[in-house]
């Protein structure tokens, strides 16, 4: 079997001495240097016309590349909150050393309120605040901790994240490939590709698995209005990486499936309730409920830092309203009239019962149930 490393899409047009390129693998998002080094991600606003590499130095540019989408996909999300903390922590230090963990977790706080659906982001934040506190509480009671300390063990924290994101991404792939058709069709939506965690991707991660096995398919790419993640990512990620992909209009889906050119649907996720419940970029629900009406199986595939068991249901998802520009507008370019009214939500939940199955790191959650849940994810940190 063939290494199910990152697809080629990645290495092409990569360059020497490239931060972000490992060992051939090319992350869409890391650290360079020690603890006095910074973010380096590539600007997927930019893709698929230009592959420009940015920096952050500190948690406002941080949280300004997460909010205009210079860095996506819950997973990746997540990664960059990690890696915020450790700037995070370089600016509490800024101050007297007993106040520090106060204006720690204030900022960190600001930074995990960038996107509000996806979990990830939260998640990986929350991780960096309870080691950060681990060391204050265990520091001597006559000395606050050294703030260098801190952003040491939060680099070391932050990159284990980045790592474990990437074991789950591989581990779904291996999960999920069987469910591949060879010589069949597969749809996905948006983009969770490579691009939108710490490398191989989610609901992709599946079909680069099943690629290296030589199994052959083609997947239909719905474009993803109104910010065309379908089109501008995964069409580009997958077409370079190999994989026979057919780009489509959001409002071809149906004729599609009737056609019975698919015979699977796989999509990430942002959040995912404690009943199984799903957020995802908003179509995905109309998505799940087409399958369901052609008798074609839907599955969602996400790690385990996308659950968020503290919510019951979907119905408790916190839904982001992006700028109604992003419709008016997209990319700049007026499509409507400038004064018309535009209602803008960037995800939607699908119902647990339109979900075939959950492909996680740790197996298929089927049938999605609170239990199945439960049994299968256990306990978060």
């Amino acid at each position: 079997m063939a290494d199910p490393r990152l697809p080629t899409t990645f290495i092409s047009g990569s360059r020497a001495g490239d931060p972000l390129l490992t060992d051939g693998v090319l992350r869409p998002i890391d650290w360079t240097g020690d603890v006095d080094g910074c973010i380096v991600m590539i600007d997927q606003t930019l893709l698929p016309n230009e592959r420009r590499i940015i920096e952050c130095r500190d948690t406002r540019s941080v949280h300004d590349a997460i909010r205009r989408l210079a860095v996506r996909g819950a997973p990746a999300i997540g990664v960059a909150g990690a890696f915020g903390a450790i700037l995070a922590a370089r600016e509490a230090a800024i101050g007297d050393r007993t106040g520090f963990l106060q204006r720690f977790n204030a900022i960190c706080d600001h930074l995990a309120a960038a996107r509000p659906t996806g979990a990830n982001l939260r998640w990986a934040v929350n991780r960096m605040k309870h080691r950060a506190a681990s060391i204050c509480t265990s520091s001597s009671p006559s000395a606050a901790a050294d703030p260098c300390e801190i952003a040491r063990a939060l680099l070391n924290e932050a990159r284990a994240i980045r790592d474990e994101d990437a074991a789950m991404c591989r581990a779904i792939g291996r999960f999920g490939e069987p469910l591949i058709p060879d010589g069949g069709g597969v749809m996905t939506y948006c983009n969770a590709g490579a691009l939108a965690t710490a490398e191989y991707g989610t609901a992709l991660a599946p079909m680069y698995e099943a690629q290296s096995r030589g199994r052959r398919f083609t997947v239909f790419a719905n474009e993803t209005r109104p910010l065309l993640q379908g089109a501008r990512l995964t069409a580009w990620e997958l077409s370079r990486a190999g994989v026979d992909v057919v780009l489509i209009c959001d409002n071809m889906a149906a004729q599609v499936m009737k056609e019975r050119r698919v015979q699977l649907v796989i999509t990430g996720a942002d959040r995912i309730a404690a009943n199984g419940d799903t957020a995802n970029k908003i179509g995905t629900y109309g998505l799940a409920q087409l399958a369901r009406a052609h008798d074609i199986p839907f599955y969602v595939a996400a790690p385990s830092s996308t659950f968020d068991l503290s919510i019951a249901a979907g119905d408790a998802i916190p839904i982001e309203q992006r700028d109604p520009g992003e419709i008016r507008e997209p990319f700049g370019v007026s499509i409507a009239p400038k004064m018309v009214s535009c209602y803008c939500p960037a995800f939607d939940v699908t119902p647990a019962e339109l979900i075939r199955g959950i492909i996680t790191e740790r197996g298929i959650i089927h049938p999605v149930t609170p239990a199945r849940v439960a049994a299968m994810i256990g306990h978060q940190v």
